[in-house]
């Protein structure tokens, strides 16, 4: 999974980590609720998942992203 995703979706991946939502991610990133969506489908065609709680899983479970860095 290293280097497959690009800084901006690691971004997106993190803050999907932190539970937000697509709206909540937009609002943080200051892009719209579609290219959220756009970028949060890239993400899973890359990594293999088919919704967020496997994408979770996945990617915690492979230690792709520090649990300690996420926000609450």
């Amino acid at each position: 999974m290293n280097n497959i995703l690009t800084e901006r979706e690691l971004e997106v991946l993190k803050l999907v980590l932190e539970g937000k939502t697509n709206k909540e991610i937009a609002n943080v990133l200051y892009v719209s609720y579609h290219t959220v969506k756009a970028h949060i489908s890239s993400i899973m065609h890359k990594i293999g998942c088919t919704s967020r709680v496997s994408l979770a899983v996945k990617t915690l479970r492979s230690g792709y992203v520090d649990v300690d860095n996420l926000r609450n």
